[in-house]
């Protein structure tokens, strides 16, 4: 029997029949990704002479959290990837829910970030034996060539100061991500699914020049939950694409609509219309938010 063929990144294949593959093929674990607080599990998936790699998060394996629902981040990851679509910018690779081999869970594409032959998500280390749903671990990388701490208190062409970061020693750094379009449209993004944790090792630039984000769980709070490494732009006028994108976003967010009654079985009532009053908000100021003061505003840890 001749080998599966192996699916490229979504800018090259249709999204549909990747979204068709994790959906209904094989899952097969081939290991643990390290240091996350969640069982995250690496997976091959076949379908139809098709595979490729991906990730498995089984809702089994999630920790409880004090401020959102026990068994529901799985629904959060995949609302945050039909949100993204919706935009048309694909900052969220393909992810689906379904069943799998300790139940229920999400299944993300695993998109390999080019650097050193490695082929993973982020740069986590994988363990080479299957890991018991319920102990496995996910690492993260640090947004390589995205982030970076500098001397002095200015930032430099091309970058957008972020805070001062305590580097040890009585020593602090200025903390700043690129001005790159790529992380603009994601920080937007972030403020419309009040992603709780953007943190560097949830960028992935891919090799084709994409850049993806990953690990959503942690969104669609009804109150303002945003942390973020993705400040610089804070206060500062929406780009003309951002407010065309949200305006299309808020009809797409109308009930009756596809993506409104899809989301509608993955978050709570008041959840979507949080959604709802943000892009409005958006929309209504122009500007990109600012930290609330209410909640930290950098997520910890920052990688």
């Amino acid at each position: 029997m001749p080998a599966p063929e192996r699916l490229p990144a979504p800018g090259v294949s249709a999204t549909g029949e990747l979204e068709e593959l994790l959906a209904r093929g094989e899952l097969t674990v081939v290991g643990r990704i390290r240091e996350a607080s969640n069982a995250v599990l690496l997976c091959t998936v076949a379908y139809g002479g098709r595979s490729a790699d991906c990730v498995y998060k089984p809702v089994k394996g999630e920790r409880p959290l004090w401020d959102f629902p026990d068994g529901n981040l799985a629904q959060r990851e995949v609302a945050a990837y039909l949100v993204s679509e919706a935009t048309g910018w694909g900052l969220v690779p393909p992810t689906v829910l379904r069943d799998g081999p300790y139940g229920e869970g999400m299944v993300q594409l695993w998109i390999g970030s080019g650097d050193d032959g490695d082929d993973g998500s982020g740069g986590g280390s994988v363990d080479a034996e299957p890991a018991d749903a319920g102990s496995a671990d996910e690492g993260s990388g640090d947004g390589s060539g995205l982030l970076a701490l500098v001397e002095g208190e200015e930032a430099g062409e091309g970058w957008k100061p972020v805070a001062l970061a305590d580097v040890g020693e009585g020593r602090t750094a200025l903390l700043v991500h690129a001005d790159d379009p790529r992380l603009r449209r994601l920080a937007v993004l972030d403020a419309v699914i009040n992603n709780g944790d953007r943190k560097g090792g949830h960028l992935l630039p891919a090799p084709d020049g994409r850049l993806y984000g990953i690990d959503h769980g942690v969104s669609f709070h009804r109150e303002d939950k945003l942390r973020t490494l993705l400040w610089g732009w804070a206060g500062e006028p929406l780009t003309d694409e951002a407010r065309e994108v949200l305006t299309a976003l808020a009809a797409r967010l109308a009930d009756g609509e596809p993506l409104a009654t899809r989301l509608a079985e993955l978050i709570t009532p008041v959840e979507l219309a949080a959604v709802r009053a943000r892009v409005a908000d958006l929309l209504r100021t122009g500007v990109h938010p600012q930290p609330s003061g209410q909640w930290p505003a950098i997520p910890w840890p920052p990688v």
